[in-house]
């Protein structure tokens, strides 16, 4: 399923951290924290009656002067109306109106997107006399809230859901793969696109517009269908650099949500970067399938094993993702772009891939007699039944005595012997362990 994006924006200090962090904090949220994954927590994935989202917190910005305000609000407004299909705009509702939240409402009104107008802060019945100074906005009736004390949270992610498109599901259900293209700027992603284009000679045309405003390609190689979502994003003239480099993982998030198979481009002369590692972490916790394409290899100086060392050096950077191939390419020279397709289409039928029950049971059981189960004060794991229960990623669960004797490392071990037996090149496997009794409850 696509989830849903909602980002939340304003102008600073009117409770945005504050009411991600209750959304978050509360059982309305699913967040999964893996080992090793290093990421800014500006996002989360959320639920609210069933409807699963993902929530995006613009805030925590300390501006250092009145210019500089109005320009980092700028960055962060114009992304999330790039990738959300619900803005929530939180307004302080003690404070009134100002001159700042004008400014971030006048962007809000041309982009056209559902928006909600929030007041936060409201921490009794009685509204402020200058409450109803909020319609100037033209956004609609303002929704009074308190995160702080979580007054009025039910009501407004109600009218949330409420705004999510209902055909989500039925989007893209053939037999395209579809392909985002994401990393940092200015790592080669659109020309990628293009050389694609050119290589294979398809006639196409870029289709913009899209519910995220990413720019979608379709096109053909071989027998084979592709969409390719380019997450290269606007290109503007603010100096705020150092915000717009911050919310490429923003950007990358809608088109993760849309893909089955991701590229994760990282520019060769500059190696692996913690932005790389925050683009990384969304992309393995969606569970998608993973290439990791290293651009610009035509410009390294080569030895005898430079790309050996260079594929040890992006594998202790990204502990998290041993299972994503390496492709080193170069776009100006056209150098294994056919590889990189070609293992594209590999990585997302092993994503799509089920196992036999009986052929897992038996790789399971061979595995346990290879290295026991862990035990503790004299208990020993056992596991009684292994079956895959859901694939894009392959998700299995297994049927066990105790879940606080299934060690990470035990099962770091069977996902091992997992891969080695079927695959699973490219696409993370998810385990869930249940005990006797438990139901099945996905």
């Amino acid at each position: 399923m696509n989830k849903p994006i909602v980002a939340v924006v304003g102008r600073p200090n009117v409770g945005k951290s504050t009411f991600f962090n209750k959304i978050v904090g509360r059982r309305v949220s699913i967040v999964e924290d893996t080992p090793g994954v290093t990421r800014d927590r500006i996002y989360a994935e959320a639920e609210w009656r069933d409807t699963p989202f993902i929530l995006i917190d613009t805030g925590g910005i300390e501006p250092d002067s009145d210019d500089i305000i109005l320009s980092q609000m700028r960055a962060q407004a114009e992304i999330a109306m790039e990738t959300a299909q619900v803005i929530l705009f939180l307004v302080d509702g003690r404070s009134g109106v100002t001159s700042a939240d004008r400014e971030v409402a006048s962007m809000l009104r041309r982009k056209g997107k559902d928006v909600i107008l929030v007041a936060n802060k409201i921490d009794t019945p009685k509204l402020p006399d200058d409450f109803y100074d909020f319609y100037e906005l033209g956004l609609g009736d303002p929704i009074a809230i308190s995160a702080a004390n979580m007054l009025g949270l039910g009501d407004l992610l109600e009218m949330i859901i409420e705004k999510f498109p209902q055909n989500e599901d039925a989007m893209e259900e053939d037999d395209r793969t579809n392909i985002a293209i994401i990393g940092k700027p200015n790592v080669g992603k659109s020309s990628l696109i293009n050389a694609f284009l050119g290589e294979n000679r398809v006639i196409v045309s870029n289709i913009a517009g899209t519910t995220r405003d990413s720019i979608d390609t379709p096109f053909t190689h071989g027998e084979d269908s592709f969409l390719l979502i380019d997450t290269a994003g606007i290109r503007r003239k603010s100096k705020v650099i150092q915000d717009i480099e911050r919310y490429s993982v923003i950007r990358a998030i809608s088109a993760i949500e849309r893909c089955d198979v991701c590229f994760l481009m990282i520019d060769a002369q500059e190696g692996v970067t913690e932005q790389d590692k925050k683009i990384a972490g969304v992309a393995h916790e969606s569970g998608k399938g993973m290439i990791i394409v290293v651009n610009k290899w035509d410009l390294v100086e080569k030895e005898t094993n430079t790309m050996r060392d260079f594929e040890r050096e992006i594998r202790e950077e990204l502990p998290f993702m041993t299972y994503a191939p390496i492709v080193f390419i170069s776009v100006l020279k056209n150098q294994r772009l056919e590889k990189l397709i070609n293992m594209a289409k590999m990585v997302a039928d092993k994503r799509a891939m089920r196992v036999p029950t009986g052929q897992l049971n038996s790789l399971i059981v061979d595995a346990t007699m290879m290295q026991s189960p862990p035990s503790d004060k004299g208990k020993r794991l056992k596991i009684y039944y292994v079956t895959q229960v859901a694939v894009k990623p392959p998700l299995f669960s297994f049927k066990i005595n105790d879940r606080e004797l299934m060690h990470f490392s035990y099962a770091r071990y069977l996902e091992n012997k997992i891969r080695e037996g079927f695959g699973f090149e490219g696409t993370s496997i998810k385990f869930v362990f249940r005990e006797k009794g438990e139901s099945v409850n996905e």
